[in-house]
């Protein structure tokens, strides 16, 4: 067993203890508070003078598909032969040994959802990994738990300048439209063939891959910088009564009423860097404050590696900087993508029963940049010091 002891712990789900204390048995979280029955011949941690958080999540990221350091022969984030690949899937794609994962752990960073980019409408699904291990199966929480679809300049440029659809954001929302529709249509046939035994279940890998958006099993992951683009895609998923979550919402802050409204969960970023292109004109890091204060479900992401992954602590405090309320910022790179993934049972806060994931800063790195993550631990296992 282990023992984390002293410091200030930040359980992410009833408040700060100081000088707390936290108990790892095997890769499970044991107990949390101060003054815990300890066995005998635990090993201590010692986290005096430090901040204890659960380990950092980023849920929306593309490393390992698009790794560093290589050129096309390590990028295998777009499968832009055709606008709609839905039976992509990250897992088959993802290289662990990709130097992004070991300085995401150094920076504190544990669990990254990870999947294809925006060159296409839909581009297959998303899946959720820790980010120690040599082996992406060994690695993997979830998988899918998103499925990736896309609006307004990428799918445009990537297609659309070839001379072939979508040309136009129309196109863009018809494309998706017509996927969800045969996907509707293929569930039926499904639930008729598990009814009428004489008939046979159909078998197309592009529709099956759409099954579990279409039960609502998954949500569409939408990457969407324009209002105009949010809108449209809030538009799509109530007519076919999807789940979804917004991904960049660069322009939030612009229809933050209306936002407000839906409740789809926002994951904002990545806000670091320059305006590359004119979708990024009105970015900053105000925007996921904004979001927040509106009571939406507010994640940070960095996009690594557009931003690397090892910056999230940086974008956090940098929205802290911009107005946003510190504690919601911890919450928004910790517990709140833990439940846009479906893994609030298992990551996102220090509570017992759940996975041994634990960071111990030795400063604040929303407030430092200077901070080091002293220790940090996943599944109960001291990976990085």
């Amino acid at each position: 067993m282990k023992l984390i002891r002293g410091g200030l712990v930040k359980t992410m789900a009833y408040g700060d203890i100081e000088n707390g204390q936290i108990l790892i048995d095997g890769n499970k979280i044991a107990a949390v508070g101060t003054d815990l029955a300890v066995p005998e011949n635990t090993e201590v941690i010692d986290a005096t003078g430090c901040i204890v958080t659960p380990g950092l999540i980023d849920a929306h990221t593309h490393i390992g598909l698009h790794e560093y350091a290589i050129r096309w022969e390590g990028n295998d984030v777009n499968e832009s032969s055709k606008p709609l690949t839905p039976d992509m899937r990250a897992i088959d794609g993802i290289n662990p040994r990709d130097e992004q994962f070991d300085d995401a752990l150094a920076a504190g960073v544990t669990t990254a959802a990870i999947g294809p980019g925006s060159a296409n409408v839909v581009g297959g699904t998303f899946a959720a990994f820790k980010l120690y291990g040599n082996y992406v199966d060994d690695m993997v929480i979830k998988d899918p738990v998103a499925m990736k679809c896309a609006f307004g300049e990428n799918p445009k440029g990537a297609h659309g300048q070839k001379g072939r659809s979508p040309v136009t954001r129309m196109s863009v929302a018809a494309l998706l439209r017509g996927l969800l529709m045969k996907a509707k249509r293929y569930v039926d046939e499904i639930a008729e063939s598990e009814k009428d035994k004489t008939k046979k279940r159909p078998y197309d890998p592009e529709l099956e891959a759409m099954v579990p958006v279409i039960r609502k099993e998954i949500p569409l992951k939408v990457h969407a910088h324009r209002a105009d683009d949010m809108l449209t895609a809030i538009r799509v998923a109530r007519e076919f009564d999807v789940k979804m979550t917004l991904d960049h919402v660069t322009e939030g802050h612009l229809i933050v009423d209306r936002l407000a409204k839906e409740h789809y969960p926002v994951l904002c970023g990545p806000s670091f860097g320059g305006k590359s292109k004119f979708e990024l004109k009105d970015k900053t890091f105000a925007t996921p404050g904004i979001l927040n204060k509106a009571g939406l479900t507010v994640c940070i992401i960095t996009d690594a590696p557009v931003t690397p992954l090892n910056y999230l602590p940086l974008c956090a405090g940098l929205a802290v900087k911009a107005g946003m309320d510190e504690e919601a910022a911890w919450r928004a790179i910790t517990i709140n993508p833990a439940r846009v993934l479906g893994l609030e049972k298992r990551i996102g806060s220090l509570e017992a029963g759940k996975d041994a994931d634990i960071v111990v800063f030795d400063a604040n790195p929303l407030h430092d940049i200077q901070y080091h993550a002293k220790f940090v631990l996943v599944n109960g296992e001291i990976v990085m010091k």
